[in-house]
């Protein structure tokens, strides 16, 4: 076995020796030998590749003790890892993106406003029992500012969702919200919405719901989503989901375990990793999204997208009367769910707020 001194390994494998000296304590690059006289330590050729894959661990940023665990792996399941590991890091900063643009937008905003253009939502709100269930536990809302869709489920799954949309009503009304401001509001609505499902006579661990809302400032759309509803946004003739699903399933995808293909088939992909109630703590994700005029966002339930594909959903949501044309996609596929859909476009204003559907 060739062995090379702890100084040429260094060098051939781009790490140094303090690194090396650092790997060895921790177990995760332990020398081929040490001189029991000396301490030195030598290193086997053999060892370069596990080496340098460290090396280029750590400069993706990866903890030491993920490292070791990806080291540990056969060639397969060590790059499925190191793409999970990679998939955190986007969805990470993705929330690190928004939250530094929203605080530039607070810090900035009260300059920029008088330049700000007010827009207006067109909107229209649709929910459909489906082809199997034997009631409706959806619940919708498209007003002036509010958007919202909420599905329940337990045996109290529609008092559930209906207390989840009510408690946000009243977002609904008074003056124009500060976009400074929004996702406090918001935040505090969502935690109000939790103690009224919680607070239902038909109460238990078994019922809660999802909540997927966007919030109208005039000029941007501040959103909050806990479970599987989703939004999206068609603009420019694109499709952009702008959601997360709070799912096992969506959890699975992520960490590179699953295909997208096979989670529409998994036995799992109902369960929730959050909603309102249900025994789960709301942390929902908050956001804030700048609007043009020309925009189109839908927020549905997911008896909408667990039967109708994303290109289908493009297809349709460009059409006059997307949201009911949504829903008949679903019940012409089975209905195996309740579907709702709201649909809103970003117009110059008019006098008063103009609603459809």
């Amino acid at each position: 076995m060739e062995l090379l001194t702890i100084g040429a390994f260094a060098r051939a494998s781009r790490l140094s020796p303090k690194a090396l000296r650092l790997y060895d304590q921790l177990e995760l690059l332990r020398p081929a030998r040490v001189d029991p006289g000396t301490g030195y330590r030598y290193y086997a050729v053999g060892q370069l590749r596990q080496a340098r894959l460290v090396a280029w661990l750590r400069r993706l940023g990866m903890p030491l003790a993920e490292i070791r665990a990806v080291c540990a792996l056969d060639p397969a399941d060590a790059a499925a890892e190191i793409r999970a590991y990679w998939a955190r890091v986007e969805a990470e900063t993705a929330v690190r993106r928004d939250l530094a643009a929203f605080l530039v937008d607070q810090l900035t905003g009260e300059s920029r406003r008088d330049h700000t253009t007010m827009l207006e939502l067109r909107y229209s709100a649709h929910s459909d029992r489906g082809q199997v269930r034997p009631a409706n536990q959806d619940t919708v809302y498209a007003g002036r500012r509010l958007l919202a869709v909420a599905d329940g489920f337990g045996p109290a799954g529609a008092p559930a969702s209906s207390a989840a949309v009510e408690a946000l009503r009243f977002l609904d009304e008074g003056e124009e919200i500060a976009a400074g401001s929004v996702l406090n509001l918001l935040e505090d609505a969502v935690q109000g919405a939790s103690e009224a499902v919680h607070d239902l006579p038909e109460g238990g661990q078994e019922n809660g719901t999802t909540l997927t809302a966007l919030l109208w400032t005039g000029s941007q759309l501040a959103l909050v989503h806990i479970g599987d509803s989703r939004a999206y946004l068609l603009r420019d003739g694109e499709l952009f989901r702008i959601t997360h699903d709070h799912s096992v399933v969506q959890s699975l995808i992520d960490e590179g375990r699953l295909t997208m293909e096979e989670a529409a088939s998994h036995p799992q992909r109902a369960l929730l990793l959050k909603a309102l109630g249900g025994g789960m703590a709301p942390v929902p994700d908050l956001r804030l999204h700048e609007a043009r005029v020309g925009d189109r966002y839908l927020l549905c339930s997911d008896g909408l997208t667990g039967v109708v594909p994303d290109e289908r959903i493009k297809e349709l949501l460009a059409c006059e009367g997307a949201g009911q044309l949504l829903i008949d996609e679903a019940n012409a596929a089975g209905g195996p769910d309740n579907v709702s859909c709201v649909v809103a476009d970003v117009v110059l204003p008019t006098r008063p707020p103009v609603s459809v559907g």
